[in-house]
């Protein structure tokens, strides 16, 4: 198991277009991947629990990877959400 801290910097959050977004990169790959923030734990492979996290420009989440591509999946992750999640 992988984990590193990521800072959200759409403008707009987490909404629906960088949610599916995200998810679409999380779908790449077979690693169980979660993200926590607040007291929410979110399955990344899932739009509704990414929007469920209500996730805001400017907030911290912890995304974390377990599985046999868990190192590739995070470094996926983490540079979808620092190039902006298409946006």
């Amino acid at each position: 198991m992988v984990s590193k801290k990521v800072t959200i910097k759409n403008i707009t959050g987490l909404h629906l277009k960088p949610a599916a977004f995200f998810c679409k990169e999380a779908m790449k790959f077979k690693s169980l991947i979660t993200f926590t923030f607040g007291n929410t734990t979110a399955n990344a492979k899932s739009v509704l629990s990414v929007l469920g996290a209500c996730v805001k420009c400017g907030d911290e989440i912890e995304v974390v990877c377990d599985g046999a591509d868990e190192g590739e999946a995070l470094e996926a992750i983490i540079a979808a959400v620092e190039s902006g999640l298409g946006e």
